[in-house]
């Protein structure tokens, strides 16, 4: 931790200054073909299908590729990307998509409603992180025609919650590239991937980059634009920001740069720094316990844990104006379902966590050490790297001696969601318009073992679950909206894990990119619109 006080105020100050007037006007600009456009890939996944594994770190590639059946609006608004209508029956049992004809898959086979099919019963259902939850009551996908596919719920499916969550867990793979061919998870396909998208996958170089080239088919008139887009795997984030400045990457996505850095670019006109385009992505920082320590499962070490933390000075001192105090797994942005009352809060007090250590019974050995936890920060952001630090000195302070653990992003994930190889954890979570897309999944037991950011815990709440499942399949909004109060207070109460600090994502861009930042999930969109001036 090496940033002073003076020195993160600084920073966030200037990046805020530069958020004020993200954009300029290039009003009589005529779009331009051609051009490569060269995006910084921070953690490689291991995975490039977002129909099996729903994260920034895929979209930000497999988004270029496969399309979803809807996606969002510059306002927010819903609009139809596969699926060109939808409609419910009025007891929410049954969605009906209508498709978008005339579209082929990459290799030129035709899309049709089976590819829905195939994918909402196989993928969604069965292995897509969040996806299984989401689609926990969905029982069958007729296709009574090549464009017509009918959703069937045994319990009602908000249209709603649906049409908020197909953005990032509706993404469509081509069923005669995966059906009989074995193990889906293991499908080469996953890392060659074939869609319907503007761009399509030409190469994967382990730790190098990831080209795809325009897609001449695509069905938008006169769409893409761009050429290429290269993804090149810089892990070094400082190594990043010098190529940019060095006009060899055109954008950092997702916080990917330090904070310094950040500051820096945003001052030179060369750049944009801003959280526009991210709007549909808040996070919340999170600490996540591992039940199968017996330290651990006992609720009064994981609160003491949180009292042992001074997140109001973790804030002040390293992140700044771009980051408050969280208060539960539904952030303030949240303006439909974010709770008056968020339960139980664990303010910083040194005495309060000693005494529920003492009282757990893991009393100060030689040296003052109670015991040792393994920590595994994921290397998504320098926020991340920074916060386990002061975990592992802060808890020191109260006898808790920290080990951390450094993985690249698919030995993280591995580890914690697929092997349970940790003790706490540290990364973030995401929240996508809806708790029941991206946020009750942390909490519902059940989840498939490995999947990504899922309740891989070893805690299960009966009385959790049924409040989950409860407002998922609950189309009156205000009886929703009081039903995730519950499951916030709930969350609070029984600590799986803490979501003490809640963020916006930060992109750093080249001021020679057009039509940029111009949805509110603008990372993990289709970049169709997106051109390089000259």
């Amino acid at each position: 931790m090496d940033m002073t006080r003076r020195a993160a105020l600084l920073t966030s100050a200037a990046i805020a200054s530069n958020v004020l007037f993200p954009q300029r006007s290039f009003a009589q600009e005529t779009p331009r073909k051609g051009g490569v456009f060269t995006v910084h890939y921070g953690a490689e996944q291991r995975q490039l299908n977002p129909s099996l594994q729903a994260s920034t770190g895929v979209y930000i590639i497999g988004g270029k590729i496969q399309e979803q059946l809807v996606d969002l609006a510059s306002a927010g608004n819903t609009v139809g990307v596969l699926a060109e209508s939808w409609e419910a029956t009025p007891d929410g049992k049954t969605v009906t998509f209508k498709l978008r004809k005339g579209v082929t898959w990459h290799d030129g086979k035709d899309f049709t409603s089976a590819d829905v099919q195939f994918t909402a019963m196989e993928m969604w259902k069965k292995i897509l992180n969040y996806g299984s939850t989401l689609q926990l009551f969905l029982t069958a996908v007729d296709t009574p025609d090549p464009h017509t596919a009918i959703f069937r719920y045994e319990r009602p499916m908000p249209l709603p919650l649906l049409l908020r969550a197909l953005p990032d867990l509706g993404y469509i793979s081509p069923r005669h590239l995966y059906e009989g061919k074995g193990d889906i998870r293991q499908n080469p396909v996953n890392l060659a991937p074939v869609g319907t998208g503007p761009f399509k996958f030409v190469q994967y170089e382990r730790g190098q980059y990831v080209i795809a080239d325009r897609n001449t088919n695509y069905w938008r008139p006169n769409a893409p634009y761009l050429d290429r887009i290269v993804w090149r795997v810089v892990t070094d984030r400082s190594a990043a920001a010098a190529q940019m400045e060095a006009g060899q990457i055109h954008y950092s996505p997702f916080s990917g740069l330090t904070i310094s850095d950040l500051a820096r670019l945003g001052k030179d006109p060369r750049f944009i720094v801003s959280t526009k385009g991210n709007e549909g992505n808040a996070r919340t920082n999170t600490i996540e316990f591992n039940f199968r320590r017996k330290e651990l499962a006992d609720i009064r070490v994981r609160r003491a844990i949180a009292h042992a933390l001074n997140i109001p000075f973790f804030i002040e001192n390293f992140l700044g104006d771009f980051a408050k105090r969280g208060t539960g797994p539904i952030p303030s942005v949240s303006t439909d379902f974010y709770p008056a009352d968020n339960g139980p809060q664990y303010p910083y007090d040194k005495a309060v966590a000693i005494k529920l250590l003492d009282e757990a019974g893991f009393k100060p050995g030689a040296g003052g050490t109670r015991f040792t936890l393994r920590l595994l920060p994921a290397p998504w952001g320098e926020d991340i790297s920074l916060f386990a630090t002061f975990i592992q000195q802060s808890l020191a302070e109260v006898g808790i001696r920290i080990e951390i653990v450094r993985n690249d992003g698919g030995g993280f994930l591995k580890s914690v969601y697929a092997d349970h190889n940790f003790d706490l954890a540290s990364g973030w979570h995401q929240y996508r318009n809806d708790p029941a897309v991206s946020t009750t999944v942390w909490y519902r037991s059940g989840q498939p073992v490995g999947a990504p950011w899922t309740n891989q815990w070893g805690w299960t709440d009966e009385t959790m679950d049924k409040i989950i499942d409860d407002a998922a399949t609950e189309v009156d909004a205000a009886k929703r909206k009081a039903l995730y109060g519950d499951f916030v207070r709930r969350a609070n109460s029984e600590l799986p894990i803490w979501t003490p600090i809640e963020q916006i994502f930060l992109t750093a861009i080249s001021a020679k990119a057009r039509n940029h930042s111009n949805t509110p999930r603008w990372g993990s969109a289709s970049w169709h619109d997106l051109w390089l001036a000259e």
